[in-house]
């Protein structure tokens, strides 16, 4: 199973950069994954939150084939413990799905067409995290997911 993140939007700080390009590296050695980021708007300051959420929707779904298993991190979505999640990554290889892509949205969330698509939601925690700090704390998540499954020490329970 191949495991894409599509990123709405570069990454900016450099800290964060580098805490992807080490879960990145680290997740190498579990799965082929792939990091999308999409092209960034411009001028924004002139468009309503509607508008924005559907050209970034559109930049998204540009990337996504049918046949693909779309989870959106989206605060409204389902949270799991680290072993749960582990357990549902176990549950989507079992099922022979062949590319699980995660999607981290702008600032103002996802757009109705976007919605439509996917096939689960997936909340990191109840709190709001910013959609550039997000993308580290997903994808260690995702590492702590694959350790587990490994039977690593990595997790503590």
């Amino acid at each position: 199973m191949k495991i894409k993140l599509i990123l709405t939007g570069k990454t900016h700080e450099s800290y964060i950069k580098e805490g992807i390009l080490y879960y990145v590296k680290k997740l190498q050695h579990y799965c082929p994954f792939e990091l999308i980021e999409t092209v960034e708007l411009k001028n924004t300051k002139n468009l309503d939150q509607e508008s924005v959420r559907s050209k970034e929707g559109e930049n998204i779904l540009a990337h996504i084939k049918a046949g693909d298993w779309v989870v959106l991190l989206d605060d409204k979505g389902k949270e799991y413990s680290s072993l749960a999640f582990s357990q549902q990554i176990e549950k989507k290889q079992l099922q022979r799905i062949k590319n699980l892509i995660f999607v981290v949205g702008g600032a103002y969330g996802f757009s109705k067409p976007l919605y439509a698509r996917c096939d689960e939601q997936l909340s990191l925690s109840k709190m709001t995290f910013s959609h550039q700090i997000i993308r580290i704390i997903f994808l260690e998540q995702l590492y702590r997911a694959y350790s587990i499954l490994h039977n690593e020490p990595y997790h503590h329970e």
